[in-house]
This record gives C-alpha cells, sequence and structure tokens, in this order.
C-alpha cells in the first residue's frame, strides 16, 4: 500500500511539473493537438500510478516523450503559417452583419441551438446585437457586438435601466416550437402570415425569435435577417 501512495505521489508531482511546463492555458483555451496529448498524458500516469508491476520509468518517460512532442509542435505552429493552419484549423465567421451564416455552422456541425447557447455565454440575448461572431480555432467564440449593443453602464447615459426581457425560440432550423409560442402569448396565424410575407415556409427558417410578445428576429437559411414588431407586419 506505502508503494502504491508513494508511486502516485511521484507520479502527480511529475505529471504537475510537466503541465506547468506546457503552460497556463485554460482547458477550453487549448488547441486541439494540445488538448490530445493532455488527456493521453493523463491515461498514461494512470496505468503506472494503479499497478505496481508497471515499472514506473514506463509511466514517466511516455509523459515526457508526449512534453517533447508537445513542445516541439508549439515552436513549429509559432513560426509556420501553414503548419498552424493544418494543425490547429482556421476561426469561422457564424455570424455577420447579415444575420447568422447557415453554412458556416453546417460546416463546423453545429445547431442553431449551440450558437444560441455561445452568444448568452456572451452575455447577448439575440444575433440581432451581434455585427460579427467567430468561432476560433480553440472552439471558443469571439463576439463583436454592434454599436448599440457595446458596453454601456446606465450611470453614464443617466437613464432609468428597463427590466431586459427574454426572447424566445419560436421556430428553430425549420421546426416550431410550440411551447415557446404559448409562453410568448401570441397567435401562430400571425407567424405563418410573417413568414409568408417574405416569400418564407417554415422549413425556410433558421431562427425566429419573439421578445416580449411583440418584438421578432427572423432568420432564413438563406438572406439577410428581418427584424421589427409582430404588431406592425402582420397587424
Amino acid at each position: 500500500m506505502l508503494i502504491v501512495f508513494t508511486r502516485a505521489i511521484i507520479i502527480y508531482i511529475f505529471l504537475l511539473i510537466v503541465m506547468r511546463l506546457m503552460g497556463k492555458k485554460q482547458l477550453g483555451e487549448l488547441q486541439p493537438f494540445e488538448f490530445t496529448i493532455t488527456l493521453i498524458a493523463a491515461e498514461l500516469a494512470c496505468i503506472p500510478m494503479s499497478d505496481t508491476q508497471v515499472p514506473i520509468l514506463y509511466g514517466l518517460v511516455p509523459i515526457f516523450t508526449l512534453f517533447v512532442v508537445e513542445f516541439c509542435l508549439t515552436k513549429i505552429v509559432k513560426h509556420s503559417l501553414k503548419m498552424r493552419k493544418l494543425i490547429n484549423g482556421r476561426p469561422v465567421i457564424v455570424i455577420t452583419p447579415e444575420g447568422i451564416d447557415f453554412k458556416a455552422i453546417n460546416k463546423l456541425d453545429m445547431t442553431v441551438h449551440d450558437i444560441m447557447e455561445s452568444i448568452r455565454a456572451k452575455d447577448f440575448t439575440s444575433p440581432e446585437e451581434i455585427e460579427w461572431a467567430i468561432i476560433e480555432t480553440n472552439g471558443d467564440m469571439s463576439v463583436v457586438p454592434k454599436s448599440a449593443n457595446r458596453p454601456l453602464t446606465v450611470s453614464d447615459m443617466q437613464l432609468t435601466a428597463e427590466q431586459p426581457k427574454l426572447p424566445y425560440s419560436v421556430i428553430c432550423e425549420g421546426k416550431r416550437m410550440s411551447k415557446n409560442i404559448q409562453t410568448c402569448n401570441i397567435d401562430e396565424k400571425d407567424i405563418d402570415k410573417l413568414i409568408g410575407k417574405y416569400n418564407l415556409r417554415q422549413e425556410d427558417v433558421l431562427l425566429m425569435l419573439v421578445t416580449g410578445g411583440e418584438d421578432f428576429y427572423l432568420q432564413p437559411k438563406h438572406g439577410k435577417f428581418i427584424a421589427g414588431k409582430l404588431s406592425e407586419e402582420v397587424g
């Protein structure tokens, strides 16, 4: 038992040193090759830690080898643009001034739900508030908000803040969200009139949001988004 305890301490310290040498990036900031090496190193550390029949060097040497590989790859991608693109990939623009890029999210094998979750994590509630959104090579989303939506405190403008309203998805990737429509307290016929007004079928709609039962954001699969008030469009 003491042997297992000692081996675990040695491997832990060695792995900690290696991870420190690899840098201080958080897990979500790791490039694909860095994340892969981290997973393999963790698996290699478990084998000699739990099995006393395996020499401890059988765990330390592969971990050190992975560190050397990671160090070399980091130097290569730092000095070679072609290798950087090959190993890390390229950033992909998923939201443009025209709205969500359907082809781009398909290329990334992402859904509209993934995009909405990512922009909410950036403190936005609708693609309408965003000028550009880019999926970086580490999988994180970078957002450039529209001028009107850039951070500004209420005290700077000396205004009374209004209670923010949550937008609800009423159509997502061509599918109608009946429960959200009921929550918004709007008539489904108004939705049909709206998309019909712009010569769209339900399956042509990538995303439709309704805020406060009145303001809407309509993103076709192809073309620029449409925003406005339901009462003005179908009234």
